[in-house]
């Protein structure tokens, strides 16, 4: 069943808890809850059987050890570079059509620019693979760790990259989450990208003002844990638990004709953390988005 507004397929990104490692399980019951379609990690032949035969599409796929595509070392990166461009290529033979990344610096202290230059330059190869297979490459806002050091979480470098690299493959993959986290108007940023949005991640961002209030953003307690899959002053919850806008949002996506899926990614403290929580997050998340 899809979204009332845009009518669009629900899927589900498969987690790292141990009851989603096992994949035929894993299908049967996203199935049976009501979800169409599933992100996985590297995909083999063998996977993409077992999403069919539960009636499943098959969302994004990851590219390989994309944390490492940022490497420092020439050769370490060269070498990765050219088995994702075989791994685009061969999985874009088994119906592989959108690929997940997120840029991220092997040596986060190093200027923004830098890393944007080897970013261009890694991704160069790969992009051209993902053109020549009418496939896409989405990159996720993920801020990173600490430091925060990813490339592509704000519209200046989301706007550099995809012109520097081939706007023919590479593009986005809309997480409102991220941009609320860092203080971009979610809304605006998807009305401007558009264009480059192939895939769509279910994520909320809840924001604590007494907290930024008594610790500002950027700095932690010296006194409090913070809270799990965030910080002080915010954090990663269920679509609906935060304050993006879901119905405006899917609004301007169907304004577009926007046909991929939106998959849920489950990264919520109340929620995480065990079997039943997880199966709970993930069907109240699929019961909101329908009526959104």
């Amino acid at each position: 069943m899809p979204t009332r507004t845009g009518q669009f397929s629900i899927a589900l990104r498969r987690g790292w808890s141990a009851w989603q490692k096992d994949l035929p399980a894993l299908a049967a019951w996203a199935a049976d809850a009501g979800y169409e379609g599933i992100d996985l990690g590297r995909l083999t032949a063998e996977d993409l059987a077992v999403v069919g035969k539960a009636g499943l599409r098959l969302g994004s796929v990851d590219l390989l050890d994309m944390g490492k595509l940022l490497a420092t070392d020439t050769g370490e990166r060269a070498e990765l570079v050219a088995r994702n461009v075989a791994y685009v290529k061969e999985a874009a033979g088994l119906g592989a059509k959108v690929f997940f990344t997120v840029l991220i610096p092997q040596d986060g202290a190093r200027k923004r620019g830098e890393n944007y230059a080897l970013a261009v330059e890694s991704f160069g190869p790969i992009a051209q693979a993902a053109a020549d297979v009418g496939a896409k490459i989405v990159i996720e806002g993920w801020p990173g760790g600490p430091n925060m050091s990813a490339l592509c979480c704000t519209p200046e470098t989301y706007r550099a990259f995809i012109r520097d690299t081939n706007p023919a493959s590479v593009g986005v993959n809309y997480d409102p989450s991220h941009l609320i986290r860092l203080g971009v108007d979610h809304v605006r940023f998807l009305r401007e990208f558009l264009p480059y949005v192939h895939h769509v991640h279910a994520k909320d961002t809840e924001l604590f003002p007494e907290a930024a209030y008594e610790l500002g953003v950027y700095q932690g307690s010296a006194f409090a844990a913070p809270h799990g899959f965030g910080e002080h002053a915010w954090r990663y919850t269920i679509p609906g638990h935060g304050q993006a806008r879901w119905t405006e949002i899917f609004g301007v996506l169907a304004g577009h004709g926007y046909r991929g899926l939106v998959s849920v990614e489950l990264e919520d403290e109340n929620f995480n953390g065990t079997e039943h929580g997880e199966k709970a997050g993930l069907v109240y998340s699929l019961a909101f988005l329908r009526g959104a």
